[in-house]
């Protein structure tokens, strides 16, 4: 079953090439229940049978997922938090999810952008209040890019490597993912410890 089920999403992504990269992680960047998992990691087992060029794929994986959160960005910006809890109850956005995210937000500042694309649950939807807050938008773009940029080149290279091994990939997405998350961790301490010691040299001055 789950042999069929990937082969069927190989073929269906293979047929729709670089444009269904980039319109399948657009619409997973936004509200649409599904994981870049399915996207990504069969079009690296693409790129490994020579199907596809693998820095297209990350590029335009990249490139999709930058684009999704540019739309959240803006519907948050534009519309405002009361449009959100009026009409993503639909999209299965609660009123509680809008004020963790917010939290999350507000918690971890702008940076929450770049490690928010890389935690379960979170990627999609952290774009949503980066709009409320107005967050400079070259900003949110750098760090929109840098986070999904992670996690696509995780994906990609385990279909790369893994080729059509669901067992193996379902194996390594595991251990994939906490490295990741480890990393985040990693650069979110280094960016925090940063600028305090910024602060510290301005407050001295």
């Amino acid at each position: 079953m789950i042999h069929e089920i990937a082969a069927t999403l190989v073929e269906t992504i293979g047929g729709m090439g670089y444009w269904g990269i980039f319109l399948l992680m657009f619409l997973e960047s936004t509200f649409f229940p599904f994981p870049s998992e399915i996207i990504m990691i069969p079009a690296g087992y693409l790129a490994y049978k020579g199907e596809m060029n693998v820095y297209l794929v990350v590029l335009i994986g990249i490139l999709g997922s930058v684009g999704g959160a540019l739309f959240n960005y803006y519907l948050a910006m534009h519309f405002g938090r009361r449009f959100l809890l009026k009409y993503g109850k639909y999209f299965f956005i609660k009123a509680e999810t809008l004020d963790r995210l917010e939290a999350f937000f507000a918690k971890h500042g702008e940076l929450s952008t770049f490690n928010g694309r890389l935690i379960p649950g979170i990627r999609q939807l952290i774009s949503l209040p980066a709009g409320l807050a107005r967050m400079n938008l070259i900003r949110f773009s750098l760090y929109s890019a840098l986070g999904a940029g992670i996690w696509v080149v995780v994906l990609v290279a385990l279909g790369y490597l893994l080729g059509s091994n669901e067992q193996l990939i379902s194996e390594y997405l595991h251990t994939a993912t906490l490295i990741a998350l480890i990393s985040v961790a990693f650069i979110t301490l280094f960016y925090i410890v940063r600028h305090k010691r910024r602060e510290e040299i301005l407050d001295g001055d």
